[in-house]
C-alpha cells in the first residue's frame, strides 16, 4: 500500500474511532441525522485563527502606502481582500469594529438574538432606528453582518447573476470557496423539521431536499454554525489570505476618501484617512508607481458606502454643502434606492420544551414569498415599545404568552422588494448612523405579497404537522392578538391591525436585516463596480444591489467579494 492510500486508511479509521473529534467536518457536510434526534451543543469555545497581521489601528504607522485599500472588512470586504492578496499586490483591509475571535461566547448559536440586540457601546452590533420606526441593527465587526446574523446560507438566483455581471462559472468556483471553509450542513431539529413538513403540507411544493440552490418549493439549505454551535464568518475566509501581504487595522474608523483633483480630468481616488481608538490620526496611500493599477475599495455595506462616499464629497452637492462637505462630484444618486426586504411572522408560544434552531428551511412559494423559522430564543429583546403588553382571551393564554423561551417565530419576507426608500447623512461623524428610510410596503405590490405571505402562514400553523406543538386553547386569533401586541417596532398599532391582514402587514413590520441599495449598478457605479465619473475608486457590496438576492444575501455578498477580486487580479495582469 502506497504511502499517500496508507495515510487515506488512517484517517478513515480515526473518523470511525473517534467520530466526534472536533477538528473533523465530515458529519456536518454530509452525515444525514435522524428527524427525531436531540441536538444539543457543545459549549467549548471554538478556537481563534492565528491571524499574525490582523493588529489594532493604534499600531498604524502615521502614513503608509498599498496596491489596494479595502474599506470594511466585512460579507464582502473579508473574502475580496483575500483574494487580492494572494496575486503581488499589498492590501490593507480598514474595519471600524474589533475581532469576532476575542469572546467567541457571543457569536455562539444560543446568544444569537442577545448579541444581535446588544446596543452597549462597544458591542459588535450597532442599532438604529429608521424613518419608519423600525429598529435595525448594522454589524462594527470583523466578518460584518456574518457575525451577527441567523446564520441561514442560500445561494442567490440566476437573475442575480445577470444584473451583477457575473460570470456563472466564476460565481459557482467563488461560491465553493466560501463554502468550503465557513458552510455547514444542519442536522434535523424537532422545529424546522415540523415547519418544513407544514409549508409541504400546505402546498409549498416540491420538497427539494437539502441543497443550497434558490429553488421554488421548500428546501433545507446551509449554516455559518458547525455541529458544536459555533458560529463561522467571513473574518474566517481571511484564512485564504497570503499573510506577507495583507494588514487588517481593527477599530480604524475611515473619516474620509481623499481625491487628487487636475483641472480638466477627472477627480482621482489616492488616500483614506481614517482614525484609531485612541483618535489617532493616519492616512494609507495608493502607490502610483507608472505600471500600478491600485484602487480603493469600499466594501462598507449597504449603509456605510454611501454613508462613507457622502462624507468623502461624492453625492447631492446641496447636501453636502448645507454640511460644509467639500464636494467632489455631483451625485445625486449616492443614497437614493436604498431598500430592506420586510420581515412579518406569527409568535407560537407551544406547551413543552424543544431544543432551540435557527432557521435551517426555508420555503419559497410562487407568489415570491420566502418563508423561515426559529425557535426557542427570548424573542423579548426584538420587540418595539409601540404595543400593549400582550392580551388574550383568558389568563392561562396570557400565562402562555408570557413564556420567554417556548415559543417560536415563524416568519415571511417578500422578493426585492420594490418598495425604496433613501440615506441622508445627519452629520459628518462616521462613527454615527445616517438617516435611513425604507418605506415598507409603500409599493401596492410589497403588500399584497405581504398578506398572501401571511395567510400561508397561518395555514402552516393550522396544518397537522404543527399541531402537536399548539396549545390547543389558543387560536390563531390569539397569536395574531400577541403578535400585534409584541410587534417589533415603535409604530402606532391600528385598532384593524388584527382583523385586516393588509393593516398587520403595516403595523407589525420588522427589518430583516437584508438593507441594500444607495451605490447600484448604473446609478453610482459601473458593471466594474467603478464609481462613475471617478477613478481608481469601486463599491463592491449591497449597497450596489437593487434587489436582496436569495432568501439571505450572505451567500451572494461573499461570492461578490471573490468574483470581484479574481477580475480585478485579472485585469491587473494585463
Amino acid at each position: 500500500m502506497g504511502l499517500k492510500y496508507s495515510w487515506r486508511f488512517l484517517a478513515l479509521v480515526f473518523m470511525v474511532v473517534f467520530p466526534n473529534f472536533h477538528g473533523l467536518n465530515y458529519a456536518e457536510k454530509g452525515i444525514k441525522f435522524e428527524e427525531k434526534q436531540i441536538v444539543t451543543f457543545s459549549h467549548s469555545d471554538m478556537p481563534a485563527p492565528k491571524y499574525s497581521f490582523i493588529q489594532e489601528a493604534t499600531s498604524a504607522p502615521e502614513v503608509s502606502f498599498y496596491d489596494y485599500i479595502v474599506i470594511g472588512g466585512g460579507t464582502a470586504g473579508c473574502p475580496l481582500a483575500a483574494t487580492l492578496s494572494a496575486r503581488d499586490a499589498k492590501v490593507l483591509v480598514l474595519e471600524r469594529g474589533g475581532s469576532p475571535y476575542t469572546n467567541t461566547t457571543k457569536i455562539r448559536m444560543e446568544n444569537v438574538i442577545s448579541t444581535l440586540t446588544d446596543d452597549s457601546p462597544n458591542s459588535i452590533s450597532q442599532s438604529f432606528i429608521s424613518e419608519d420606526r423600525v429598529p435595525g441593527n448594522r454589524a462594527r465587526v470583523l466578518g460584518g453582518g456574518t457575525v451577527i446574523n441567523l446564520g441561514f446560507y442560500s445561494r442567490a438566483e440566476t437573475l442575480f447573476l445577470k444584473e451583477a455581471g457575473i460570470d456563472e462559472a466564476l460565481a459557482n468556483e467563488s461560491y465553493e470557496w466560501v463554502e468550503k471553509k465557513i458552510v455547514y450542513k444542519p442536522g434535523a431539529f424537532q422545529w424546522q423539521t415540523a415547519v418544513r413538513n407544514g409549508l409541504l403540507e400546505v402546498g409549498v411544493l416540491p420538497d427539494n431536499g437539502f441543497t443550497y440552490a434558490h429553488l421554488n418549493g421548500t428546501k433545507t439549505s446551509g449554516t455559518l454554525f458547525d455541529k458544536n454551535g459555533n458560529r463561522h464568518t467571513a473574518a474566517d475566509l481571511l484564512e485564504y489570505a497570503n499573510p506577507t501581504m495583507i494588514k487588517v487595522y481593527l477599530h480604524a474608523v475611515v473619516h474620509k476618501i481623499t481625491f487628487t483633483t487636475k483641472d480638466g480630468q477627472r477627480p482621482k481616488a489616492d488616500g483614506v484617512i481614517f482614525y484609531d481608538a485612541n483618535g489617532g490620526r493616519h492616512i494609507a496611500y495608493l502607490k502610483h508607481e507608472s505600471n500600478n493599477r491600485s484602487e480603493i475599495i469600499l466594501s462598507a455595506g449597504a449603509i456605510g458606502s454611501p454613508q462613507l462616499l457622502m462624507l468623502s464629497g461624492i453625492g447631492p452637492a446641496a447636501r453636502l454643502r448645507s454640511l460644509g462637505i467639500k464636494v467632489v462630484l455631483d451625485q445625486p444618486m449616492v443614497g437614493r434606492e436604498m431598500a430592506d426586504k420586510p420581515l412579518n411572522g406569527l409568535i407560537i408560544p407551544y406547551p413543552t420544551h424543544i431544543p432551540l434552531s435557527l432557521a435551517t428551511v426555508v420555503g419559497i412559494n410562487k407568489t415570491s414569498n420566502y418563508f423561515e423559522s426559529l425557535n426557542g430564543f427570548d424573542l423579548s429583546a426584538l420587540s418595539g415599545s409601540g404595543g400593549a403588553q400582550p392580551q388574550t382571551s383568558n389568563p392561562s393564554q396570557e400565562a402562555m404568552a408570557n413564556s420567554t423561551r417556548n415559543q417560536a417565530f415563524l416568519v415571511q419576507t417578500i422578493f426585492g422588494p420594490i418598495s425604496k426608500g433613501y440615506l441622508e447623512l445627519q452629520n459628518t461623524n462616521a462613527s454615527d448612523n445616517p438617516k435611513l428610510r425604507f418605506n415598507y410596503f409603500q409599493a401596492a405590490v410589497d403588500l399584497r405579497r405581504c398578506v398572501s405571505g401571511m395567510q400561508t402562514i397561518i395555514n402552516v400553523v393550522n396544518s397537522d404537522s404543527l399541531s402537536r406543538f399548539r396549545f390547543r386553547n389558543m387560536t390563531t386569533q390569539d397569536l395574531i392578538n400577541m403578535t400585534v401586541n409584541r410587534a417589533g417596532n415603535l409604530r402606532r398599532r391600528n385598532p384593524n391591525a388584527t382583523t385586516s391582514l393588509e393593516q398587520y402587514c403595516i403595523d407589525t413590520v420588522m427589518t430583516f436585516w437584508h438593507y441594500h441599495g444607495g451605490c447600484q449598478i448604473g446609478k453610482v457605479v459601473d458593471r466594474d463596480y467603478k464609481v462613475l465619473g471617478l477613478d481608481q475608486l469601486r463599491v463592491i457590496d449591497a449597497s450596489t444591489f437593487s434587489f436582496s438576492p436569495g432568501t439571505n444575501p450572505q451567500a451572494a455578498i461573499m461570492m461578490l467579494g471573490r468574483s470581484m477580486g479574481r477580475r480585478i487580479l485579472q485585469s491587473r495582469r494585463r
